[in-house]
């Protein structure tokens, strides 16, 4: 005879088979909803998105051939002159084409590259990218050593070195030159060292782009080449406080104007993250003044103007906070974490009179309230321990985020400010510099950009976009100082209404056009051109919080010779003026005046690459060259869950949707399994 179930194991049963049931819908629903963040049903193409390095079986090919990246940065004054230096090599038996994607800075204005092959020296020329591209291309076809260097991003840029002969040792030479302004006193030189994996949204104008699908080393695997920078800073007024807090360095005090910092032995990675150096002046004095340079066609003038000190706001009206948060794979673990402490700061510290939503996105996104709630003590300590539970997973859908933020109603009479909290490793910068500009109306943009090599030409851009300013936190324990000082720059700017005038200088074509709101206590910065005698002064007026504000600058009649930068400094302010106009306009509207642009003064950008070709034929048989793309370390603190892999982190809606059902149904199943329970033990 078959044992029978006892009425109550019968249910028990019956429980244990629904609630499997309602649970495996669920993870459909999610894998579903997965597939959806994805932007498709299918997944991603390999060559849509960044992998994982494996190397190639062929031991005739060197799959290492980048062996060492060297830095030479000159200070003088607000001037940063910066060589970099990369060593290649093939070690393996056959020629190779080496392809290096790597990071640039978000100001630099790149303006020479040269090769030494052996005892050679070939000087690159510039050139319209694609008519770039067809000469580099035609040099590689015939045997020829040639390299190629492309921007794909204003801080994405791209080596193509071809036809690099066993044993051969190339040394390519970039030059640039970025000019660095001081904040509250502060000097900061920044030089990336890797560009984190990104996710490739369909909706991105880069989503074809090949530079996207670049080859990583699992997080914690040291990349093969070596990088070592060295710094030396020249000031008229006096060094102090020379530091970093990215990398452990040794810095020798020259004389009180004069310092020379290198890295310290590690043996721990020291490429895998931005090399951060700050350094503040005697007196936390800042380099004020106007600079000349007389060429032989043109003259460059900058002038750059301290700022009145803040005085907090006597009343400040009440505002409304979005805070945008990222939440995906690659926010995984550290940068997550950081965000977090970030969050706790910014919450935590709004008034009553405040009112505030998080917006939770990855590749969905959700609010924690229907809308903005006012920041009480209870609804600032709910919103705490909800983002307190908060993991990292999914892809990066930032666009459909901050559509959901613009579609929210907002009150006429309330000041709103978006704060979006990001690594930044996403693909559409253009696409998100559009939206927030079309949408100033409606608020300003600061962004915080977290970990160790954010993208900061997203940080930066939506910031500008945004009437706002950009927030870089490398460490959690930096997050209750960016609080504050973001708390300071929005409760009172420091200056309003900015205007620049010039009194006895004839100037022309002069950059930014329209002065923006000074923020914090970072000067205001105008370029240009003038002609005619040097004399005269510049005049900054404006409205600070105590009335009118005007301050006179006397241009000296020293001129410079130092200040040869300042030319290649306006054409790439000038650059960046105009690729932001054609990211609102679309298209590539300004095409033509960029690529002159850098024709005429010699600079990389978006349309112009620089091409070194040497003349010999040296590989006989071409066609046979493997192209090697050289793997980046995973950015110190970003996990192997940013590179096309999921984990549980915020569900997609619908499986909200699907868990909620879940739990309800469970929680019947339940009550009715105690009541027969209770019937049984009654009878």
């Amino acid at each position: 005879m078959q044992p029978t179930l006892s009425p109550a194991r019968g249910l028990a049963r019956w429980l244990w088979i629904a609630g499997a049931s309602i649970a495996a819908t669920c993870f459909i629903a999610l894998g579903a909803g997965a597939a959806h963040a994805q932007g498709n049903d299918q997944p991603r193409l390999k060559t849509e998105s960044p992998y994982f390095f494996v190397k190639s079986d062929d031991p005739t090919v060197d799959q290492l051939p980048l062996k060492s990246t060297k830095v030479d940065v000159r200070i003088s004054g607000v001037i940063a002159d910066v060589t970099v230096t990369q060593h290649y090599k093939n070690e393996g038996q056959r020629a190779i084409e080496a392809k290096y994607v790597f990071p640039g800075s978000t100001k630099a204005a790149v303006y020479g590259m040269n090769v030494r092959l052996g005892d050679r020296l070939i000087t690159a020329k510039i050139r319209e990218k694609q008519q770039a591209r067809i000469e580099y291309d035609s040099a590689k076809k015939e045997g020829k050593t040639a390299a190629l260097l492309e921007q794909h991003l204003p801080n994405v840029f791209q080596m193509n070195v071809a036809n690099i002969m066993p044993g051969d040792d190339v040394m390519v030479e970039l030059k640039y030159t970025e000019l660095l302004v001081p904040q509250a006193g502060n000097y900061q030189f920044v030089f990336p060292t890797v560009v984190g994996p990104r996710y490739n949204s369909p909706q991105s104008s880069q989503a074809q782009s090949q530079w996207v699908s670049k080859p990583f080393f699992p997080a914690g695997q040291p990349g093969g080449a070596a990088f070592d920078i060295q710094v030396a800073i020249a000031s008229p007024i006096g060094l102090k406080e020379v530091r970093s807090a990215s990398h452990t360095i040794e810095v020798t005090q020259q004389t009180d104007e004069r310092a020379a910092v290198a890295l310290q032995h590690s043996t721990d990675a020291q490429n895998n993250r931005d090399f951060i150096l700050d350094y503040r002046l005697a007196g936390d004095r800042i380099e004020s003044g106007v600079m000349l340079f007389r060429g032989n066609d043109e003259n460059f003038f900058l002038a750059m103007v301290e700022p009145p000190k803040q005085v907090p706001a006597s009343i400040i009206s009440p505002r409304e906070y979005i805070f945008v948060v990222d939440i995906s794979g690659s926010m995984h673990g550290f940068p997550l974490n950081t965000s977090k402490a970030l969050l706790r700061e910014l919450i935590g510290s709004l008034k009553p009179s405040d009112s505030f939503n998080v917006l939770l996105f990855s590749g969905s996104n959700r609010f924690l309230a229907p809308h903005s709630v006012p920041a009480t003590r209870a609804n600032i300590e709910q919103a705490i321990h909800t983002i307190n539970q908060m993991g990292g997973g999914g892809s990066t859908e930032l666009i459909p985020a901050l559509k959901r933020v613009y579609a929210e109603p907002k009150a006429a009479d309330v000041s709103r400010t978006v704060v979006v909290v990001t690594d930044g490793y996403v693909t559409v910068e253009r696409e998100a510099f559009e939206l927030v500009r079309r949408n100033l109306s409606q608020a300003n943009v600061f962004s915080f950009g977290i970990g160790s090599s954010v993208n900061r030409h997203l940080m930066e851009g939506l910031a500008r976009a945004g009437m706002g300013e950009p927030f870089i936190i490398t460490k959690p324990e930096q997050a209750a100082a960016e609080a504050a000082r973001f708390r300071r720059m929005i409760e009172s700017p420091v200056l309003t209404s900015v205007k620049a005038r010039f009194e006895g200088l004839d100037v022309y074509d002069v950059e930014p056009v329209q002065l923006p709101d000074v923020l914090g206590e970072r000067p205001v910065v105008v370029f240009g051109k003038w002609r005619g005698e040097a004399r005269g002064q510049v005049v900054i007026e404006g409205q600070s919080a105590t009335g009118p504000y005007r301050n006179a600058i006397a241009v000296g009649a020293h001129i410079g010779q130092d200040t040869a930068a300042l030319r290649y400094l306006w054409a790439r302010h000038r650059v960046a003026a105009l690729s932001d106009q054609e990211s609102l306009e679309g298209g590539d509207s300004h095409r033509k005046r960029i690529t002159d642009l850098g024709l005429q003064y010699n600079l990389l950008t978006q349309y112009t690459s620089f091409l070194a070709v040497d003349h010999i034929v040296r590989n006989l048989a071409p066609q046979d060259t493997p192209s090697v793309n050289q793997p980046s370390p995973m950015p110190q603190g970003v996990s192997n869950l940013a590179i096309g892999a999921e984990v549980p982190g915020t569900p997609e809606p619908e499986t909200w949707g699907a868990i909620a059902v879940l739990l309800s149904v469970l929680a019947m199943m339940a009550r009715r399994a105690r009541r027969t329970d209770a019937r049984r033990f009654t009878a």
